[in-house]
């Protein structure tokens, strides 16, 4: 199994001048202080405004088109006027992606393209109309445009008089009754009661500014939650789609796993337990020859050859706990991962909390998942003891393997740890590693209960 933990060094004239810089001045100011100055932010907000006109657009398109395709529909072109209606939505969709990524960060996958089946005109009608995917973004024009009116209206009241009251005391000077004109009432009346002109007043219009200006973001944040949620479900693959494609994707892991593990299995075969009961057979048909002409000869090559057939079985047996060991499925995992424990170099504790044994299945993903864990322990860790805990948490199975070693483990690079996370994946498990540069590693996998 490659190794994953990264060197036991330090660098001990690191400066600060890197990202931890910029997250403890995050720590410092606090978040309802940044949020009115961060380019999310300002990211978020205009998004808003560029809302309203695309979605007028797209709204006016939409109902236009297809109003007229229905209408259509007793003679032949209401059909691929419909269909192209479908494909211009599909088009804004597009866009709106694009921009959600950009503005938003959100980033949705395309859906399946349209295909037809003989390539023709028609055949692409056919196949545009029973797309759920382009019927879905002619429902984003349609639900999109009143929630984009309400949100730039919101946003754009929020942000403009929350700025407007904060710098009232910059700009209240504008106004004629400031500036000394008392020949020309535009507003207020004689007495100028009306006019925020007091040190009081210009105070109290800032603070209400101020609190204006630091509410908005949040408002902003709450108003493009609803289009993140509009974007993912109405633009994106359907969740059928999605898990088709992602068991199609678990499928190979599958597949790619089992045929590795089966190449493993033919070579430990033909290199080790195969290659000495070769060497055996010859070994014992020498003493055969020999067993005439010289006995004792024969003897100590029979007693060689027993020497050998014990390594043999020895090394079969090996083999076939990797294929699946006996005490796993006559006593579960406790007895299981006690015995892996027994073979590692380090001390283990193991601890297993379950009332009843899992899938078959699960059961030895769990297995092969801490043996692989507890070899990376003994080889890579440095460490000096670990533990193995495990329990069951609602329909999931939880492990979790903690060494108090160097640390280092990162599972983007490309070692076994990125292995054995496409595996537990495959079975819709989730690998999650913490492993700070001078330890501990803390490694913690979940598996469905049932597989």
């Amino acid at each position: 199994m490659a190794t994953a933990y990264g060197p036991d060094t330090r660098d001990p004239q690191r400066s600060g001048s890197g990202p931890e810089d910029h997250s403890s001045v995050k720590h410092v100011v606090p978040a309802v202080l940044r949020a009115p100055f961060e380019a999310r932010t300002w990211r978020e907000f205009g998004y808003l405004l560029l809302s309203l006109p695309i979605s007028v657009v797209l709204f006016s398109l939409a109902v236009t088109l297809t109003s007229a395709s229905a209408g259509l529909l007793i003679t032949f072109l209401g059909i691929p006027l419909l269909a192209g209606t479908l494909a211009m939505c599909r088009g804004f969709g597009a866009m709106e992606r694009v921009r959600a990524r950009g503005l938003l960060r959100l980033r949705v996958a395309d859906p399946a393209p349209v295909r037809g089946r003989t390539g023709g005109l028609m055949s692409w009608v056919g196949a545009v109309l029973k797309s759920g995917a382009s019927w879905r973004h002619l429902l984003y024009a349609l639900l999109h445009f009143p929630w984009a009116v309400f949100a730039f209206i919101v946003s754009l009241t929020f942000w403009t008089y929350g700025w407007a009251a904060l710098t009232y005391p910059l700009w209240q000077w504008v106004f004629p009754a400031y500036a000394g004109i008392d020949g020309i009432q535009l507003y207020g009346d004689a007495t100028h009661d009306v006019y925020l002109d007091s040190s009081f007043e210009l105070a109290v219009t800032s603070a209400f500014g101020l609190i204006l200006v630091l509410v908005t973001p949040w408002i902003i944040r709450g108003l493009t939650s609803v289009d993140r949620v509009m974007v993912y479900g109405l633009l994106g693959p359907s969740r059928l789609a999605s898990r088709v494609s992602e068991l199609e994707s678990d499928r190979g892991v599958v597949v790619d796993t089992a045929a590795a593990d089966l190449r493993r299995i033919e070579r430990d075969l033909h290199d080790g337990a195969q290659a000495r009961l070769v060497a055996l057979a010859m070994d014992l048909g020498l003493a055969k020859e020999k067993l005439a002409q010289d006995p004792e000869a024969a003897a100590r090559m029979v007693d060689e050859a027993h020497g050998e057939v014990k390594v043999a079985l020895q090394e079969l047996r090996d083999l076939a706990r990797g294929i699946h060991p006996a005490v796993l499925t006559d006593r579960g995992l406790d007895a299981a991962l006690s015995a892996i424990a027994s073979r590692c170099t380090v001390p283990v504790t193991v601890e297993v909390d379950l009332a009843s044994r899992p899938a078959q299945a699960i059961e030895g993903i769990a297995y092969f998942t801490v043996s692989e864990l507890l070899q990376n322990v003994s080889k890579h860790a440095y460490a000096t003891r670990a533990t193995v805990d495990v329990w069951r948490t609602a329909d999931r199975l939880m492990l979790q393997v903690t060494d108090n070693g160097r640390g280092g483990a990162d599972l983007s690079a490309g070692s076994g740890l990125a292995g054995l996370t496409e595996r537990l994946d495959a079975v819709d498990g989730i690998l999650v590693v913490d492993s700070p540069v001078g330890g501990p590693t803390r490694v913690t996998a979940e598996l469905p209960w049932r597989g």
